[in-house]
């Protein structure tokens, strides 16, 4: 009846080919325009696993709680100096807050600005009192440079020590310090070089006092998850913003971009470059493989134009039964070129072996689809099981996936036995002059005379996959997908190298601050733990004792860093004069000492050059000494910190208006291995269900992935053989069909483990397509055999297979180009599972058919 069917759906089609191909292209056009209106795209990869999983609650709760630390973009600037940094991010912030459309807000860590305050309390007294001794001992540096915040004002502190060396009140030894830094710059200025700005605090601090050139801004920026890369607008507004003020490299500045938001736009900004590469390979090596198969270019224009009737009416359903695609079910498209083009050829092939026989185009294609509708249909329907069977799984990216590619394979069934036809019956191919099987008698007695051998040679292999399956390696971090130098990856992992910088720290939260402590302690207990930090964090300890050491630091500096009136910035003239006297003074002062000698010369040929030169040394000596100076004002006015005392922005980034505190727990371990990831994860789960953050989201995203292929596999083998036995009617045929799949995964399981290749979220595809893409080929051989088929590679069937497989396997190997690593393994797996699985479709199989012998009628 499906055979009858069949043949009456082609013939009308065929008669009527310009209705048809009219009609496909009106409706084409509608479920475009539908498809375009409709279906949307949504890259929040947060939506890509099951919001109703226990980790995911876990997250939205903690989430909930702090909000205002969701969905950032993370700046990091670097700048020549700790001074200079510190003036560029203010000045950045400014910019970005003053009425940007794309910027929500942009703040400073709360906790690095308590921390620039309040600093000094959380040294050791020990670290406290070596720092103030170099504070005072810099103290006629600063107390000139707090007069007179330029070159002239340091130049001013070198001439008062000067005046003490010349009575006898000093020694040049004792500003050799600030003579090096001076003369750092002043010797390449004197040969006409660019110098760097020099490092002051080199001079007054070290250890733990020393503060770094880096700092963070956090920005709420306005996000569009319809577009591929959700943050895009604002982040090219800060890299424009920044460029405006001047921080660029040329500069000595180093504006990026990290945080989740930006991870994920460089993860997709990488897969549109990826696909810009493997697009257009992919395209040309199908449509070369395409004619090698079938020798005719009307062939594959026909092949070719169906194959986008069925893409667009893909689209359209897709835009019907799901509305919005994620980063996964995007890949939609792929799949069903993959096996739609399977089936295109499979009947094409038919339809050439028809016409090679009886010379006559429309009996070719009226016993063409008499041949093909059982077996493609067999294949469109057992593929479309495969791919619903991850419906049910907690994976929704494939879930929605599967759905779509499943509606997907239907459609492609629908159209070559529909626009197929049509399309044929239009471009009229040319006569075959040739036989379309493939000339190897040779092998296929081969593999008769050696089908035992093979056979059991393919169930040791299949034991041995087996075997190896549950040691298979898994790489779950979604770092490892990603181009290592895009900007958002290498910036994150520059940040991950500091342990104590929190990038891989979990989350959890206490019900209030009186219940910290039996929390905090079972944490600390954890072997894995390196630190804990909550809102208790920010009070130090010995207060007292520290307090009275900065007391007598700011006692003794107090005035001197808050002059009555600050001088205004010299002339270059003024800087000229100034670089002169003190040159001569240093020559005639200290005649002795070679660092001031030395100095003596590079400034004598700086003030020789003139007031470009002088002011060339202004920029690299003075630069930052204002901010130097304020921040070292401010640090030392400090009282004592409580609880309650702490900045309001800093106690409600702790402490949630209900009560909650949060508590970040840091891992002593590095978390970019996954064993370590996985025991620290574990370890943080025993003491609290309640626990969220990159190291627990990739452990459990990774398991329910792993669980989804699982179920989703063995319930698609499962069902794939039920429906096959249903419809062959036989269980030997099922079994046939069912086993060469198996024996295709599992040394696809061998050969991943001996090129070293891990799954992943991206590669993990490969299953569903294998299953896919596998069952349509067995079928076809199986289908064949049954029919009294036993030269089966000089078969046409083999002949399409094979194209097809090639087809195929061009357009996935294309994907291992693609400078998104996620993307290449997923086209190298991709690959090397369509070539096992091709190879045990045409060598094991056939050995069973040989041992098995011919089938009942």
């Amino acid at each position: 009846m499906l055979r009858q069917l069949a043949v009456f759906i082609v013939d009308w089609c065929w008669r009527h080919a310009v209705t048809v191909v009219i009609a496909a292209v009106a409706a084409s056009i509608l479920m475009g325009a539908y498809a375009a209106n409709h279906l949307a795209l949504d890259t929040d990869e947060s939506k890509l696993i099951s919001a109703d999983l226990p980790f995911r609650q876990a997250e939205r709760t903690i989430d909930g709680a702090f909000p205002q630390g969701v969905d950032r973009l993370v700046v990091v600037l670097d700048g020549p100096t700790p001074e200079l940094a510190e003036e560029a991010i203010e000045r950045l912030k400014a910019a970005l807050t003053g009425g940007k459309t794309l910027i929500h807000a942009a703040d400073r860590p709360s906790e690095e600005m308590f921390f620039r305050r309040n600093g000094l309390l959380f040294l050791s007294p020990d670290e406290l009192t070596e720092l103030s001794d170099k504070l005072i001992q810099a103290q006629p540096m600063l107390g000139a440079v707090a007069r007179d915040p330029s070159l002239r004002g340091l130049l001013s502190s070198v001439e008062l020590i000067l005046q003490g060396v010349a009575h006898g009140q000093a020694k040049p030894q004792d500003i050799e310090p600030l003579i090096a830094q001076l003369d750092a710059a002043a010797a390449l200025i004197a040969e006409g070089k660019t110098a760097p700005p020099a490092d002051w605090q080199s001079m007054m601090a070290g250890g733990p006092a020393r503060d770094t050139p880096r700092r963070f801004l956090m920005v709420q920026a306005k996000l569009d998850y319809g577009e591929l890369e959700a943050g895009a607008g604002a982040g090219n507004l800060i890299r424009e913003t920044a460029r405006q003020l001047g921080f660029t490299p040329a500069q000595g500045y180093q504006v990026r971009l990290t945080g989740p938001v930006a991870l994920a736009d460089a993860n997709f900004a990488t897969v549109a470059e990826g696909v810009e590469i493997s697009a257009p390979l992919s395209l040309i090596a199908v449509l070369i493989l395409l004619f090698w198969g079938v020798r005719s270019a009307r062939v594959v224009a026909a092949i070719m134009l169906s194959l986008t009737v069925g893409l667009v009416a893909t689209a359209a359903f897709a835009a019907a039964t799901v509305g919005s695609l994620n980063p996964i079910s995007v890949a939609f498209a792929v799949l069903f070129v993959g096996i739609a083009v399977d089936f295109g050829i499979q009947f094409v092939t038919a339809y050439r072996a028809e016409r090679f026989a009886s010379g006559d185009p429309a009996v070719a294609v009226l016993a063409a689809a008499g041949a093909m509708a059982s077996p493609l249909s067999l294949a469109a329907i057992a593929t479309a099981v495969g791919f619903l069977s991850f419906l049910p799984t907690a994976y929704t990216g494939v879930s929605q996936l599967g759905l779509i590619a499943g509606g997907g394979m239907l459609i492609a069934l629908v159209v070559d036995f529909t626009v197929l036809p049509a399309l044929l019956a239009l471009l009229k191919p040319p006569p075959e002059e040739a036989p379309v099987g493939l000339k190897l008698a040779a092998i296929d007695g081969w593999l008769q005379r050696h089908a035992k051998p093979i056979v059991w040679g393919a169930g040791l292999l299949t034991a041995i996959g087996a075997a190896l399956l549950p040691v298979l390696p898994l790489d779950f971090d979604p770092l490892h997908l990603q181009d290592p130098k895009a900007e958002a990856v290498s910036t994150f992992l520059d940040l991950a190298k500091d342990p104590e910088a929190g990038v891989y720290s979990i989350e959890t939260l206490a019900p209030s601050v009186d219940k910290l402590g039996e929390l905090v302690a079972k944490f600390e207990a954890l072997p894995l733990v390196r630190r804990v930090m909550t809102i208790e964090t920010f009070v130090p300890d010995q207060q007292d004792d520290k307090l009275l050491i900065i007391n007598d630091v700011a006692s003794v500096l107090g005035p001197t860093l808050s002059p009555a009136k600050i001088l205004p910035p010299p002339s270059p003239e003024d800087l000229v004069a100034a670089i002169a006297r003190v040159a001569e003074q240093l020559a005639v002062v200290a005649p002795d000492h070679k660092p001031s000698q030395l100095l003596s010369g590079h400034l004598r040929r700086i003030a020789a050059a003139g007031p470009q030169s002088a002011e060339a040394l202004q920029r690299a000596t003075a630069s930052g000494l204002a901010t130097l100076v304020s921040g070292l004002r401010r640090s030392l006015d400090v009282g004592p910190v409580t609880l309650q005392g702490l900045p309001p922005q800093l106690l409600a980034d702790w402490i949630a208006p209900d009560g909650r505190t949060r508590v970040q727990v840091l891992p002593k371990e590095d978390m970019q291995d996954q064993a370590a990831r996985a025991r620290f994860a574990e370890a943080a789960a025993t003491v609290t269900p309640l626990v969220a953050g990159a190291p627990i989201a990739m452990e459990q995203s990774g398991r329910v992935v792993i669980g989804a292929f699982a179920f989703a596999g063995i319930g698609a083998l499962a069902a794939i053989a039920l429906l096959l036995g249903a419809m062959l009617r036989r269980a030997l045929d099922s079994a046939l069909v069912v086993a060469p799949l198996v024996v295709g995964a599992m040394v696809t399981v061998i050969a991943a483990k001996l090129l070293g290749i891990a799954l992943n979220f991206a590669n993990v595809i490969a299953l569903p397509l294998l299953l896919g893409i596998g069952v349509a080929f067995n079928i076809y051989f199986v289908v064949n055999w049954r029919g009294g088929v036993t030269d089966h590679l000089q078969s046409p069937t083999t002949r399409a297979v094979l194209f097809s497989a090639l087809t195929t396997g061009s357009a996935f190997g294309s994907l291992a180009v693609s400078p998104h690593l996620g993307t290449a393994s997923m086209g190298l797996l991709l690959f090397l599972s369509l070539g096992l699985s091709v190879a045990a479709t045409f060598v094991v199989l056939p050995a069973i058919f040989h041992l098995i012998g011919k089938p009942k009628p």
